[in-house]
């Protein structure tokens, strides 16, 4: 039967759009299925700020009436605006192993962004760099920390298929803490003098005052990755959303701030147990007694990922960084997670890269993203 491309209308449609990657995963050891809730709060334009400054279209992929594929295409006009790009976006791709219907999904978002004007079609991210993003072309055979997606092995097969081609790689470096005599003594030389020499502070991020502290955060963010490819600034709308998602998983032991004598912060290390290992027990549902599972697995958690690690440019000179990554192995000593992955980072973040080498971590993943001028 030949594929057919249905964009997404109704409440059907959505519930197909969304529930997609149980079936298609659902034998997939590495997948670990997200909660419902908060796939359609995501996915929702009146719910989820990032639809302030973006429109999206969702498409279906089905053969003789059932879904066999999904995409999102969209535009973010700050991404837009940000880097002086006209570029076009999709994302949210899950689909059968099958190149007719990746073409038709791709066709469809293709078309769609052309109509608008874009000039170049990237990803696939959910929404943008922000978001999960990237499919793997290494590191299949593991399941994804928090925050990062899974996807098959045969996926960057059937993309490149279609004619796209890689714009960046995202490494995701794994670091286990147990000999500190492995890391490069020119790191601790350098979280020595934060103090001494520029009076700085590295502190805990305080939970109870979060929404405070997200706003803080939200400075150094932004100003900290604004350089990287890709980059698009979060508001504060978005950071706020994002703090109240991941207040329950925040543990003070892995959430740093680096603040000057007179209160400006300067940096900030947000790292955050792992807790796909709690997710993939609960099959996308809390209700009736996933909240009990989440409570009980939740204690065992024994990885984290650091989402974000960043310095203001002009401190970046300061070794704030190097404190961090003191504090990480400081906490790991202390709780029962040693260790997990840092990422991603770009391939083209040489002193990133070099940094964790330099720590005694190595590459365990490496996400793609693609592009198809238009």
């Amino acid at each position: 039967m030949s594929v057919e491309i249905r964009p997404v209308v109704s409440r059907r449609d959505r519930n197909a759009f969304i529930k997609l990657p149980w079936r298609l995963y659902r034998n997939e050891p590495n997948w670990i299925p997200p909660l419902l809730m908060d796939v359609r709060k995501r996915l929702d334009p009146k719910r989820n700020p990032f639809f302030r400054h973006a429109e999206a279209q969702y498409y279906l992929a089905l053969r003789d009436g059932r879904p066999v594929g999904r995409i999102s295409a969209h535009i973010d006009r700050h991404l837009n605006e940000f880097q002086h790009n006209s570029w076009g976006l999709f994302g949210w791709l899950a689909c059968e192993r099958d190149q007719e219907v990746i073409d038709a999904l791709l066709g469809a978002a293709e078309r769609w962004l052309a109509e608008r004007g874009r000039d170049r079609m990237v990803g696939p991210m959910d929404f943008t760099t922000n978001d999960e993003c990237g499919v793997l072309v290494e590191g299949c055979e593991r399941a994804p920390t928090i925050l990062n997606p899974w996807t098959p092995p045969w996926a960057p097969a059937l993309l490149e298929g279609y004619g796209l081609t890689k714009a960046m790689d995202m490494n995701m470096w794994e670091l286990y803490i147990s000999d500190r005599e492995k890391v490069h003594p020119a790191i601790w030389d350098a979280a020595d003098k934060v103090s001494s020499q520029h009076g700085i502070t590295v502190r805990p991020m305080r939970k109870r005052d979060l929404q405070n502290e997200v706003t803080k955060f939200l400075e150094v963010y932004n100003a900290a990755w604004e350089r990287n490819w890709g980059f698009v600034p979060l508001t504060e709308e978005e950071v706020r959303v994002y703090a109240k998602d991941l207040k329950p998983v925040l543990d003070e032991n892995w959430a740093f701030m680096a603040e000057t004598a007179d209160g400006e912060i300067v940096g900030a290390a947000l790292t955050l147990p792992d807790f796909n290992q709690v997710l993939k027990h609960l099959n996308g549902r809390l209700l009736p007694i996933g909240w009990a599972k989440a409570l009980y697995y939740k204690g065992k958690i024994d990885r984290v990922r650091v989402f974000a690690l960043g310095v203001k440019p002009e401190y970046q000179h300061t070794g704030v960084a190097a404190k961090f990554y003191e504090r990480h192995f400081d906490s790991a000593a202390r709780t029962p997670q040693t260790g997990g992955e840092m990422g991603w980072i770009l391939e083209t973040n040489e002193p990133m890269n070099r940094a964790m080498e330099g720590m005694g971590g190595h590459v365990v993943s490496k996400y793609r993203v693609y592009e198809k001028l238009l």
